[in-house]
């Protein structure tokens, strides 16, 4: 994910259509006309960025999809795994930097056990690999963590979070959704790019990738640069100073650090989810049960962007009325904020990240004696 276009409007809302979350959507549109440079070229061969992290961790588990961050000072207490989205861009969107990090904000919020998804970048014999494959590898991460947890799910890691949930209700004790497109009957760019394309365009651009999405070559299709107005937007920061200088440099070089993603995962996210709707429908399937997001009762708290036109806040908040938490249990709050601003974000973090750690931990009984 990176910033909007320049021209964006007041508070910070760009465009879009230059947001790498949008990419593998908007691509589409230059699709046939690049074709015969894609053939040309082949696919790219991708490795894994080497931006250090922002918080101390260790990589407790290596899994086909992930390693497994361990941010944890302690090894007691309520474990939170924050979901990072997997749409082109490293997990270091959750732990960018000093003021822009959900991990970071969330420590200094009183959670000693986080936890972090780094979402693998995909080599060619993933190419097959599913949504399912990313529940199951996750479902084995909370395993190896200890249900249930604390599921804090960033953008496209919130519908799979979301899916986990409904999946395995057991296993989520409370449930952040931040930015996460859920219900694309509301319209935004996200879902308006992924239907304006025939379903052949998505089809022919993993085969010119060898059966994957190729971070690398979607870059250099849609490689408009986010300027320094869009870039301080997402941040939240004046970036006139030195600091300032060091925070764009630093976004620049990750917005350069794409991953892969595996065809049939993608193929499924256009269709399934962006294209049909299936989880706001109810008709989608995962590891082998049909999903009801009734069956989500966990408290969940849902985190949107007053400027975000990826996944609008009339989206983001939509959410509540699709599962079964009582409302007593639904917390939400919405920020002047874009996309990227609502995980990267100074102010955000200042006032949002802040809110959410103190309802992870606080004690809700007292709030279900009185809805009883």
């Amino acid at each position: 994910m990176a910033a909007g276009k320049s021209g964006q409007q007041p508070g910070g809302a760009g465009r879009g259509s230059d947001d790498p979350v949008l990419w593998p959507f908007a691509a589409a549109r230059l699709a046939m006309d690049a074709c015969f440079w894609w053939l040309e070229r082949g696919p790219a061969e991708q490795g894994e960025g080497d931006l250090p992290w922002t918080t101390r961790g260790i990589v407790a588990l290596e899994l086909a999809t992930m390693r497994l961050r361990d941010c944890s000072r302690t090894r007691s207490g309520q474990p939170a795994l924050v979901c990072a989205p997997y749409a082109l861009h490293r997990a270091l969107i959750a732990d960018f930097a000093p003021g822009h990090s959900v991990v970071q904000s969330l420590q200094q919020g009183g959670l000693e056990r986080i936890y972090l998804t780094d979402w693998r970048s995909a080599t060619p014999d993933m190419r097959y690999l599913s949504i399912d494959s990313y529940l199951g590898d996750l479902n084995v991460a909370i395993d190896e963590i200890g249900a249930p947890v604390d599921l804090v799910g960033l953008c496209q890691g919130g519908w799979l979070s979301l899916l986990y949930a409904a999946r395995f209700p057991a296993k989520v004790r409370r449930l952040v959704l931040a930015g996460a497109p859920v219900d694309l009957s509301i319209e935004s760019r996200l879902s308006q790019l992924a239907r304006n394309a025939p379903g052949i365009v998505y089809d022919q651009l993993v085969a010119r990738g060898g059966g994957n999405v190729s971070g690398e070559e979607m870059l250099r299709v849609w490689s408009k640069a986010p300027c320094r107005d869009d870039v301080a937007a997402s941040l939240q920061k004046d970036l006139s100073d030195a600091e300032g200088a060091a925070l764009l440099a630093r976004f620049e070089r990750w917005n350069t650090e794409t991953l892969d993603l595996p065809g049939t995962y993608y193929l499924q996210i256009v269709n399934w989810i962006f294209r049909e709707n299936r989880i706001a429908s109810g008709n989608f399937t995962a590891l082998g049960r049909a999903i009801d997001l009734k069956d989500v009762k966990a408290p969940v708290f849902l985190l949107a962007g007053l400027d975000d036109d990826v996944v609008p806040a009339t989206q983001a908040l939509a959410t509540a009325s699709l599962i079964g938490t009582p409302p007593a249990f639904v917390a939400a709050a919405s920020e002047p904020s874009n996309h990227l601003g609502l995980f990267m974000g100074a102010r955000t973090h200042a006032h949002a990240w802040p809110r959410i750690a103190e309802w992870l931990r606080n004690d809700l009984s007292g709030v279900l004696a009185r809805s009883a």
